[in-house]
C-alpha cells in the first residue's frame, strides 16, 4: 500500500510522479471518483501540462491499460474479497486503498488484459473488478467522497499474464459467492454483469426472455413507479421511497446503479423535499440486500393485461395499511453512515485562526493540524465572547473537544493559547478544572467570559456516570445552562445572608477539551446523548501523531499579537464589560449568505425529521443543535477573517455548513460504535472494537476469545448476535496446518 507520511504530497506532486513512471493521468473533481472532461480516455498529459490541471484542489486518476503501459487494477469491492485476496491473486508490491478499505486495489502489468466485472448474482453488487483499457482508478493523495484520503501508489506492480490474472479474479469471485450463498447456479456465478440473462437460485430461468429487453423492463418499471405515491417528509416518506427502490431492484431486477439513476430522474422530482443521491443510494442498497416476502423478480411475471395491485405497497408508503408484512417494510434503523475524519481543507479559516494555527504548528514538538485548529478556534471564540453576535443573536461560545491519543501533542495548543492571553493581559480568564457546578458559577460571575482548557473531559464523564452524590450531576447541569444562556441571564444559587440572588450577565464559557478517543466515547451514557450535552459538543479527531520536529523558541507573531490585543481592548458598548449587561456588536449576513444559511437550516430540519421518523432520540437531539453550530461557526469565520469590520458572507456560511454537517454525521457514527445500552451490548461493542483495530479487521476465533476474556458459551452467543446483525462475517478456510476459523468486521459496522 502507499507509504506512510505521504499526507504532504499534493495532487500536482503525485501527478508528476505518476507521469514519470509512464502512466497517464486524468484530473477528477475534488472528492469525486469520475472524470468530467469529455473524451478523457484519449487524454495524454505531459509533465509540462500538469500545472494547469492540478493547480487547485483536485483528485487524480490513472488511465488504465494500454495508455499506461498495460497497468491494470484489481478493485476489491467487498470485505470478503479483501479478506481472502491473498489466497487467490498473484503477489504484488503495488497495493493501495484508503482508511475504510485497506489494500482494496491490487496493481499489475498485464498486456492485453480485458476489463472484467464480477457481481453477486443475488444482490447484483460488485464483488471484484479487473480494470484495464477504457477505465481509470482514483489514486492518492485524492480524497474519497467520505473524506478519507487514498493511498499514493508507490509500489512496483507485478508483471503477470492477462489470462492468469483473469482466472484468478474469477476464482476469487466464485469463492466469495460460495461463502455468501453456498452452492449456486454456475450461470449466476459467472458474474457477467447483465440483468437480462442471470439465473438465480430460487428464481425462474425464463423470468426475462428475449421478448423482454432491458428497455422494455425499464418502461414497465417506470409505469409502475408512476403509480406509487410521492415521498412527503413527515408523512411516511421513508417507507414510500423504500417501496420505490424495492419495486426497481427486487420486483423488476434492475441493476442497483441503474435503479438509482431511475429514482433520481423519475421519482425524486416528485418528493418533498427531494432526497440526496447518498440517501437514495442507501434505500437502493437496503432494498437489494434485505429479505422480502415476494420472490425476486416477481413483477416481471405480471401479465401486461392484468392490473397491477399496488394497494399493499401504497398502504405501506402512507402508513395506513395494517396488513403489510414486516419484511415488506424497511426496518427502523439508527445506523449512521461514516463520513470519515474531518477533511483537512475544513481545518482552515482565514485570518486570525489560521495565523494562530500556523504559530502552533511551527513550534510544536509534534505538530497536529486538527489539534492546532481546535486550539485556535477556541481562542477566537473566547476573544469574541460577549463582544459580537450575529443577526439571530447567536454568540461565539463553543464546547470544543479534540480526541487524540497519549503523547500526540494535546497540550501544545493549550500552551499557545495561555501564552497569547498572558501577553494581552487576559490570563486571569483561563480555567482548567471543573470542581463543581457552583465553582463554575462563581468563576463566571467574576469573569463572565472564560476559556477552560482541560484534558479531563473523559474523566469528568466517567465520574458523572459512577458518582453517588449530586456534585458531578451539578457540573453537567451547569454546563448545559451556561451554554444556552449566552444571550441572556443565569440566576445564581441562593446564598446565606443574601436578600436576592446574583446573576451572570450573558455568560461566555468556552471549553477546549482533549481526551483519548476510546475513553471519551466509552464514558458517554445514553442519558448524556439525549440530555443535550453531547449535542452541544463539537468533536474533532486528531488522528495519528504528527511527525516530530525539533522544538524552538519563537516570539508570538506580530499579527497574532495585534489581533489578540484588539479583542482584549474592544468594548462594544458603554460601561464596564465585566459588570454591566453588554450590547455586543451585530455581525450581519450578506444576502447570499443568509439564503445559504436558510437552506442549511432546512437541511438540518430534514435530518431531524428523518431521525424522528426512525424513533432515534440521539439523532433528534444532535440534529436539533446542528443549525446553531452552523450559525456560531459562521460568526467565528467572519470575525477571524476581518476582526475590525466583520461580515458573514457566503464563504463563511458555506464553510460553517460543511464543517458542522460533516462533524454531526461523524459524531453520530462514532457514538453508535461505542455507547452501550446494556452490559451485553457493551461486550458486543468491545468485540467490534477489537476487530476494528486488527489488520484487515480480521481475528482468529481463539485470539478474539482470549482478548474478550469471556467464557466460551457467552462468547459464541455474542458472536452469533453480531453475525445475525450483519456486523461480522465468519471466516473459515483450510491452511497448511489446521483449518482457520475467524471473524471479520464488515465495513461500516
Amino acid at each position: 500500500m502507499g507509504q506512510a507520511g505521504h499526507d504532504a504530497v499534493t495532487p500536482l506532486d503525485a501527478a508528476r510522479e505518476y507521469v514519470r513512471r509512464g502512466w497517464c493521468v486524468v484530473p477528477i473533481p475534488y472528492k469525486q471518483k469520475r472524470p468530467v472532461i469529455k473524451e478523457w480516455e484519449q487524454l495524454r498529459l505531459c509533465e509540462t501540462d500538469l500545472d494547469q490541471y492540478f493547480d487547485q484542489p483536485a483528485n487524480v486518476g490513472i488511465i488504465l491499460g494500454e495508455p499506461s503501459g498495460n497497468l491494470v487494477d484489481v478493485d476489491l469491492d467487498c470485505v470478503e474479497a479483501r479478506a481472502i485476496a491473498s489466497n487467490y491473486l498473484p503477489a504484488t508490491a503495488a497495493k493501495s486503498g484508503r482508511a475504510g478499505a485497506t489494500d482494496s486495489h491490487w496493481w499489475y502489468i498485464a498486456a492485453a488484459a480485458k476489463t472484467v466485472q464480477r457481481r453477486d448474482p443475488v444482490t447484483r453488487q460488485m464483488i471484484v473488478e479487473l480494470r484495464s483499457t477504457g477505465g481509470q482508478t482514483v489514486v492518492g493523495p485524492s480524497i474519497h467522497p467520505s473524506g478519507q484520503q487514498y493511498d499514493v501508489l508507490t509500489g512496483e506492480p507485478a508483471v503477470v499474464p492477462a489470462e492468469m490474472l483473469a482466472a484468478c479474479v474469477e476464482a476469487l469471485a466464485k469463492r466469495v459467492i460460495e461463502l455468501r450463498h453456498g452452492d449456486i447456479d454456475p450461470v449466476a456465478a459467472s458474474g457477467n454483469g447483465r440483468t437480462d440473462a442471470v439465473a438465480r437460485t430460487g428464481s425462474h430461468p425464463d423470468r426475462i426472455t428475449k421478448h423482454q429487453s432491458s428497455s422494455d423492463v425499464e418502461s414497465r418499471a417506470l409505469a409502475y413507479l408512476d403509480k406509487l405515491p410521492s415521498a412527503i417528509s413527515g408523512n411516511g416518506g421513508h417507507a414510500a421511497t423504500y417501496t420505490a427502490a424495492t419495486v426497481l431492484v427486487h420486483g423488476f431486477e434492475i441493476d442497483p446503479e441503474r435503479a438509482l439513476a431511475l429514482l433520481l430522474n423519475y421519482f425524486n422530482p416528485r418528493c418533498e423535499p427531494p432526497w440526496t443521491e447518498k440517501e437514495l443510494r442507501h434505500k437502493v442498497t437496503s432494498a437489494a440486500t434485505k429479505p422480502h416476502d415476494q420472490p425476486r423478480g416477481w413483477l416481471l411475471n405480471q401479465e401486461r393485461e392484468q392490473p397491477v395491485d399496488i394497494s399493499a405497497l401504497v398502504g405501506q408508503a402512507n402508513g395506513t395499511t395494517p396488513t403489510v408484512r414486516a419484511t415488506e417494510r424497511e426496518p427502523p434503523t439508527d445506523t449512521a453512515d461514516d463520513p470519515g475524519p474531518i477533511p483537512t481543507e475544513l481545518l482552515r479559516v482565514p485570518g486570525f485562526i489560521s495565523e494562530v494555527m500556523d504559530f502552533s504548528l511551527a513550534t510544536a514538538p509534534y505538530p497536529n493540524q486538527p489539534l492546532a485548529f481546535c486550539g485556535a478556534l477556541a481562542l477566537q471564540a473566547f476573544l469574541g465572547g460577549r463582544k459580537v453576535r450575529d443577526q439571530a443573536d447567536n454568540r461565539t461560545n463553543l464546547y470544543l473537544l479534540s480526541l487524540a491519543h497519549s503523547a500526540a501533542g494535546k497540550d501544545w495548543p493549550r500552551k499557545v493559547n495561555t501564552r497569547i492571553l498572558h501577553a494581552v493581559g487576559q490570563s486571569e480568564c483561563l480555567g482548567e478544572h471543573f470542581a463543581s457546578g457552583e465553582g463554575l458559577q462563581d468563576a463566571l460571575y467574576v469573569r463572565p467570559a472564560m476559556l477552560f482548557q482541560t484534558d479531563e473531559i473523559d474523566g469528568l464523564l466517567q465520574s458523572i456516570n459512577k458518582a453517588k452524590d449530586a456534585r458531578y450531576e451539578g457540573i453537567l447541569g451547569t454546563l448545559l445552562t451556561l451554554y444556552s444562556a449566552a444571550s441572556s441571564v443565569v440566576p445564581m444559587r441562593c446564598k446565606a445572608g443574601k436578600e436576592r440572588n446574583d446573576t451572570i450577565e450573558q455568560p461566555c464559557l468556552v471549553i477546549f477539551g482533549t481526551a483519548i478517543p476510546t475513553h471519551y466515547y466509552s464514558a458517554l451514557s445514553e442519558r448524556m446523548l439525549t440530555n443535550g450535552f453531547f449535542a452541544r459538543m463539537l468533536i474533532v479527531e486528531a488522528g495519528k501523531r504528527g511527525a516530530g520536529q525539533e522544538p524552538r523558541i519563537a516570539d508570538i507573531p506580530p499579527r497574532v499579537l495585534e489581533t489578540a490585543t484588539y479583542w482584549s481592548e474592544f468594548q462594544p458598548g458603554k460601561g464596564d464589560l465585566n459588570k454591566f449587561f453588554p450590547i455586543p456588536k451585530i455581525v450581519r449576513y450578506t444576502d447570499d449568505a443568509q439564503s445559504l444559511l436558510i437552506e442549511s437550516r432546512r437541511a438540518c430540519e430534514r435530518e431531524y425529521s428523518h431521525a424522528e421518523e426512525r424513533g432515534d432520540p440521539v439523532g433528534t437531539t444532535v440534529w436539533g443543535r446542528t443549525n446553531e453550530h452552523i450559525r456560531k461557526l459562521s460568526l467565528l469565520y467572519a470575525v477571524s477573517e476581518n476582526h475590525r469590520d466583520p461580515s458573514i458572507d457566503v464563504s463563511a456560511a458555506a464553510w460553517a455548513t460543511d464543517f458542522a454537517m460533516h462533524q454531526t454525521r461523524r459524531m453520530l457514527y462514532m457514538v453508535q460504535g461505542h455507547v452501550a445500552e446494556n452490559p451485553f451490548h457493551a461486550e458486543c461493542l468491545k468485540a467490534k472494537q477489537k476487530l476494528r483495530s486488527a489488520p484487515d479487521r480480521i481475528l482468529a476465533h481463539s485470539v478474539l476469545l482470549k482478548r474478550m476474556k469471556m467464557n466460551a458459551h457467552s462468547f459464541l452467543l455474542m458472536m452469533e448476535t453480531l453475525i445475525a446483525q450483519g456486523d461480522v462475517t465468519p471466516l473459515g478456510h483450510d491452511t497448511a496446518g489446521r483449518p482457520f476459523r475467524g471473524y471479520q468486521l464488515i465495513e461500516g459496522a
